[in-house]
């Protein structure tokens, strides 16, 4: 047999046990959910159950309606503290929270970060790097470039390689703006 066949055929049941495996956690923690979730509906029922049993006010007279509204009362006074005090100690955990991060965040500012150098790669080195070693492309980006020639550039300004200096009393006072105006009105003419 030829080796790459016996290789593939040893990748593709590595990967068959990997997702069979896979599959088997995760039916596994489905049910650990699901279990979960009935074991806290049980204990939720018996929270309930202890801490508020069913009230039966249809035998009661008024003075015992007045007495247990009273004492819902007071319980849930009590309550509303313990509420209070556990929002005051969660704003105090959140507000000490959000200081550690500043720290962090300083601290981390405090250190240099080195300049990253450019590096200059081929195209074909990009290739070579992410197809490996075996293929042999080469991709020449600069032959499906357009070419620009550079006489067309050359021709369309002249060139002026006059010295400035020779015309600065020439074009000086009144004349010389009269002469410039003159030679641009010129041309368009």
């Amino acid at each position: 047999m030829d080796p790459h066949s016996e290789r593939s055929i040893l990748f593709y049941c590595i990967i068959c046990q990997f997702i069979f495996v896979q599959s088997l956690m995760v039916a596994k923690a489905k049910e650990e959910l699901e279990q979960e979730i009935l074991v806290k509906e049980e204990e939720k029922q018996k929270y309930l159950a202890e801490k508020a049993p069913p009230l039966n006010t249809s035998s009661l007279s008024l003075a015992q309606l007045q007495d247990l509204c009273r004492e819902l009362h007071e319980k849930v006074d009590v309550v509303d503290e313990e509420r209070y005090d556990i929002e005051a100690k969660v704003m105090l955990n959140t507000r000490e929270i959000k200081d550690l991060n500043i720290k962090v965040l300083d601290l981390r500012g405090k250190f240099k970060r080195p300049n990253l150098r450019r590096v200059r790669v081929s195209a074909d080195a990009i290739l070579r790097s992410l197809l490996g070693s075996k293929h042999k492309v080469s991709m020449d980006l600069r032959a499906n470039l357009k070419s620009v020639k550079k006489e067309d550039t050359e021709k369309k300004r002249p060139v002026e390689d006059s010295d400035w200096r020779k015309n600065v009393e020439a074009m000086s006072g009144m004349e010389g703006r009269k002469k410039m105006f003159d030679a641009a009105k010129g041309p368009a003419q």
